[in-house]
């Protein structure tokens, strides 16, 4: 990155379970949503902003292109431009990233950049014989094609495909996400009492996160739908009263049989949206606004889409070595928690020296991830991962807690499905 990037404000929904609060919500008003909160914030002319970039997974079929449904339902002018990103579980990442270069190539000054999600909104899918006894139907021209197209229907036509199913699986590799997470979990002997002391500290730390207020500085309140007659406040994620005895009560999930990756050590599905205003340093000055934190480099590296979890490692071993940097320069770090397994994993090589030398080239290994440094607000296993928003939920809390905290540096990073990794480096202002 030539110059770094002014980041100039930040706000998100709250994270909500998936059938939940915000089930009656789409994609596109949650994404509406936060956008008019961060003008509202930033006391913003919208004629100002060049452009809106929206991370999303799921593509909601009543609004192709949600990024510019989301900015004409945000009231902003129609001159703006608007488009989405996809790159799974890194798609809110991405959204910042090419907000970045747009910035610095001289093609923008200001761009609102984020994710959104409604895994409550993705659709169950009529398989191939049903969608064709509906075309049949629709083609049928008489009363007597008709009732014989109908006479062809079989109960059976109509057992649904989960479309988020669908998504949560590699078609490559052909493992679903926690079937990747129990490749590492044996591959690195983690043991299923880690995994869940693992998950019992993120809602842990999200609880305390919460009751002290620290949470509210980055969450705008929702009001529920369909009556508008509540607002919801609050992550829903984190458990007060969760405990190691309730979690070792919990089967596996995704290996029945010998597996150790539980619903209770692995993130839950979850609707959310992220907003934030990203900008050149001169033209914040200009603004008269003051950043909360600046991105100076990132990296995106590929990886065997079974190991998909390790993403961490290789896209921050990829930022390090172009930017002349090391892990110990990083005084927070927040690795997104979709398995505890995976997050565990990443503990382990980024401290192995055969790992740093075999598999990422490097002559020494990246450095411990310390737990007083990592996820010190909890995370996803807590929060929940609304897959395209949550690259932009780490940027955002990380730079709120480095600069309560008076630190200065931080790093993001997640894992992407398909074998990918993503890693953002910042500094607070």
């Amino acid at each position: 990155m030539s110059s770094r990037i002014a980041i100039l404000s930040g706000v998100r929904s709250p994270f909500c379970k998936a059938g939940g609060a915000l089930k009656d919500v789409g994609a596109d008003d949650l994404g509406a949503f936060v956008i008019r909160e961060l003008l509202a914030r930033t006391d913003l002319d919208p004629d100002g902003i060049d452009e809106v970039v929206i991370g999303n997974v799921a593509q909601p079929v009543h609004a192709a292109n949600v990024a510019r449904v989301i900015a004409s339902k945000a009231g902003l002018p129609d001159h703006i431009v608007a488009h989405t990103v996809h790159r799974n579980c890194a798609s809110g990442m991405q959204s910042l990233t090419t907000a970045a270069l747009q910035i610095n190539s001289g093609e923008a000054d200001l761009v609102i950049a984020g994710g959104t999600e409604s895994m409550s909104q993705i659709p169950l899918l009529f398989g191939p014989q049903m969608t064709e006894l509906f075309v049949r139907l629709m083609r049928a021209r008489t009363l007597g094609q008709r009732i014989k197209v109908l006479a062809s229907f079989r109960p059976s036509f109509l057992k649904p495909i989960v479309a988020i199913q669908l998504g949560l699986t590699d078609p490559i590799c052909g493992l679903n996400m926690g079937e990747t997470a129990e490749v590492l979990a044996r591959e690195f002997g983690i043991t299923r009492d880690e995994q869940d002391a693992f998950a019992l500290r993120s809602h842990q730390r999200a609880i305390e996160a919460q009751v002290s207020g620290r949470l509210a500085e980055e969450i705008v309140p929702v009001p529920v739908l369909p009556k508008y007659d509540r607002i919801h406040r609050h992550d829903d994620g984190p458990r007060a009263e969760q405990s190691q005895k309730a979690l070792k009560k919990l089967r596996p999930f995704f290996d029945r049989h010998a597996g150790t990756v539980t619903a209770g050590n692995a993130c839950p599905l979850t609707d959310g949206a992220v907003a934030l205003l990203l900008g050149s340093e001169k033209k914040a000055k200009e603004l008269g606004l003051e950043p909360i934190g600046y991105l100076t480099a990132s990296a995106y590296a590929g990886l065997d889409g079974r190991r998909m979890g390790l993403g961490p490692a290789y896209a921050t071993a990829k930022l390090l070595a172009e930017n002349d940097m090391e892990l110990s320069d990083f005084d927070l770090i927040e690795i997104n928690e979709a398995f505890a397994a995976q997050v565990i994993a990443n503990q382990r090589v980024f401290v192995s020296k055969s790992f740093a030398q075999d598999e990422l080239g490097r002559k020494k290994p990246l450095g411990e991830l310390d737990d007083e440094k990592l996820n010190v607000n909890g995370g996803a296993i807590a929060f929940g991962h609304p897959v395209g928003a949550t690259g932009s939920r780490l940027v955002l809390t990380l730079l709120h807690e480095l600069r309560r905290r008076n630190l200065k540096r931080g790093l993001a990073t997640l894992c992407v499905s398909g074998g990918q990794g993503a890693a953002i480096a910042l500094e607070a202002a």
